[in-house]
């Protein structure tokens, strides 16, 4: 039902549009109104300025619709002359403007140019995207021709406005030419100015020239009053006070000179209101700005301003200000301000920055423990990155190891379980490696302690200041082999050294402690490999108490760094008599094979174990270089 009506619509409006165009074009003895006749495709081919076949000419006459035929062809021709004239008229305005010939692809930018050209021509000025196109389409010299040609026609203007019409010159080097520009932009003219334009018989120019510098006069007289700078006497408009006025009028705010040349002159009001203009100024955009534009006081006086002038700076509020804007109904602010001060620990915590305890506090009170989460988490992020456990994947705040990296990096000591944690904690850590094959690196993956590295190092370094500042406190010497011993393990072997450097072991009365230190002062020489001063201090330390297996334990290590390892078996086995974890032994052993420097020497010790023990000794084989 909905296709038939719309087909009815369809052919009602095709039958009005026939019976138009038959009317228009001098048909309508024609009887046959039917929209499928031929007559209607062919009136409207005409209409729509599509030339007409032989066979359709044939066709009218032969329908006898001579007058037809006569409209069609005073159309045609009609249409070619002005198709020619439109020619004619584009090629005078490419002569004119410096249109270079067109040829080929280039023909196609006719479309834009002409019409371009015609409305510069017609007295209309081009814009920025025109000029731009002419200049993208290699028209430099049109455009170079269109800007003198506007100079050419401001200059006729402003002749036109300032009465200088009688000027016969036209070029925009005329004197006359820049005496106008000044006279438009309000600028005074020079007395030679003033006197070329009398000598040209200008005079209603330069009567013009007059009218204005009476308002100028006038204008400055009342600024000076206005602004209450009437003692300063100078009234010429030279004067540097007549643009600082004009300055303050416009609401523009003063230079650091400008302020400087008032205080020199002793206006001292002037700067003062100035400043308040200022100030009011500012007022309204920092009232607009927290949405206090209610607020019916608007001078800088008001305690708002000076609310929102802190607000700006610092953006928090004092709870002196929170009561305020409270009894104002103004906490519109307030939350603004919260909203301003929280982002700011945000961006403060995003640069890695630590907030402090008030900031802390000040979150906790405005409820705001998201962002103190936020803050213990990314801190947390750092410090496992910073001691190179990013391999444990806890990254609550609440996890144990955060507590522990914290005590860590305020140089606290750790409790027993806390350090006891570390060392049951084991993370996975990637060990890229090569595949042979595709040449490609790959990740494998070995778990290690909590307790290495970085905290391991941090954990013995505190440990030993502790000590160290225990033995000051107490002279008790036993602290001086403790810390001794933790400086060894943080790897500060010369720190271990220079605190045993002067010590009178004949004052020592207990052997053990001679032998705890001695023992620790010899390991501490190892670590630099001055192995003969670490020997000595070995067998000394045996002297004192043979029955300890600590320095038969540095002896066997001696001896395996000096590649004696038969020697150094003897020493282990005289070790693990008196007590030694055989695992002890092993530990010392691979330590040698680690830190070998020489790789045929690392070799050759691996060797030796592989041959003496090749399942005790497995590790071993990881720490030959691969081909």
């Amino acid at each position: 039902m909905t296709a038939t009506i719309n087909t009815d619509k369809e052919y009602q409006n095709r039958l009005k549009h026939f019976t138009s165009l038959k009317t228009k074009y001098q048909a309508t003895k024609y009887n046959d109104s039917s929209p499928s006749s031929l007559l209607y495709l062919i009136l409207r081919k005409v209409d729509l300025g599509i030339e007409l076949t032989e066979l359709e000419f044939s066709w009218l006459k032969e329908q006898e619709l001579f007058k037809t035929v006569e409209t069609v062809c005073l159309q045609q021709q009609y249409k070619l002359e002005e198709l020619r004239n439109l020619e004619n008229e584009f090629s005078l305005l490419k002569s004119q403007y410096q249109v270079p010939k067109l040829s080929g692809a280039f023909k196609n930018i006719s479309i834009i140019l002409y019409p371009i050209l015609w409305k510069f021509h017609s007295g209309n000025p081009l814009t920025d995207s025109e000029i731009e196109w002419l200049k993208n389409n290699g028209l430099g010299a049109t455009v170079a021709l269109i800007h003198k040609v506007e100079l050419e026609r401001h200059f006729f203007a402003l002749k036109t406005k300032y009465r200088a019409t009688k000027y016969q010159g036209s070029s925009i080097n005329s004197p006359l030419y820049k005496t106008l520009n000044k006279l438009e932009s309000k600028q005074r003219i020079s007395t030679p100015e003033l006197e070329w334009l009398i000598k040209q018989e200008l005079f209603e120019t330069a009567e013009i020239f007059r009218q204005q510098e009476s308002e100028k006069e006038a204008q400055f007289a009342e600024l000076k009053e206005k602004y209450q700078a009437i003692k300063y006497s100078d009234s010429l408009l030279s004067s540097p006070l007549y643009p600082i006025l004009q300055n303050i009028d416009a609401k523009n705010n003063l230079s650091e000179s400008e302020i400087n040349w008032l205080e020199q002159q002793g206006l001292s009001e002037t700067i003062a209101i100035a400043q308040e203009l200022e100030q009011t100024r500012e007022f309204a955009v920092l009232k607009a700005k927290y949405k206090a534009t209610e607020y019916q006081d608007s001078t800088p006086k008001s305690h708002l301003y000076k609310i929102l002038k802190r607000l700006e700076l610092c953006n928090q509020l004092g709870e002196q200000d929170i009561n305020f804007l409270k009894k104002r109904k103004l906490t519109e602010i307030i939350e603004i301000a919260n909203e301003k001060y929280a982002s700011t620990l945000k961006s403060k915590i995003d640069l890695g920055e630590l907030l402090n305890e008030s900031e802390i506090e000040w979150l906790k009170n405005n409820r705001r423990e998201d962002i103190i989460i936020f803050a213990r988490q990314k801190h947390f992020a750092t410090l496992k990155l910073k001691y190179d456990v990013l391999g444990y994947q806890d990254k609550l705040h609440t996890s144990l190891l955060y507590t522990v990296l914290q005590k860590l990096e305020l140089k606290e000591r750790l409790e027993p379980t806390e350090f006891a944690w570390l060392q049951e904690t084991k993370i996975k850590v990637p060990q890229p490696t090569y595949n042979y094959y595709s040449w490609q690196k790959e990740h494998k993956y070995q778990e290690k302690n909590l307790v290495s590295g970085k905290i391991w190092i941090s954990y013995h370094t505190i440990e030993a200041n502790f000590y160290e500042q225990e033995f000051q406190r107490t002279g008790n010497k036993w602290n001086l082999a403790n810390a001794s011993s933790h400086w060894r393990k943080a790897d500060e072997p010369e720190q271990a050294l220079q605190l045993t450097n002067n010590l009178e072991f004949d004052k020592i009365k207990e052997n053990k402690l001679k032998s705890a230190l001695l023992t620790s002062r010899g390991g501490a020489f190892r670590d630099i490999q001055k192995l003969d001063n670490a020997e000595n201090c070995a067998r000394q330390a045996i002297e004192y108490q043979p029955k300890s297996h600590h320095p038969y334990t540095l002896m066997g290590a001696i001896c395996f760094e000096r590649h004696q390892y038969s020697d150094g078996e003897y020493w282990f086995q005289e070790a693990i008599k008196r007590g030694a974890n055989p695992r002890d032994m092993d530990s010392e052993i691979k330590r040698v094979v680690k830190n070998a420097k020489d790789e045929n020497k690392r070799r050759e010790v691996i060797e030796y174990l592989l041959k003496k023990d090749s399942q005790r000794y497995s590790w071993a084989k990881s720490y030959l270089k691969k081909p």
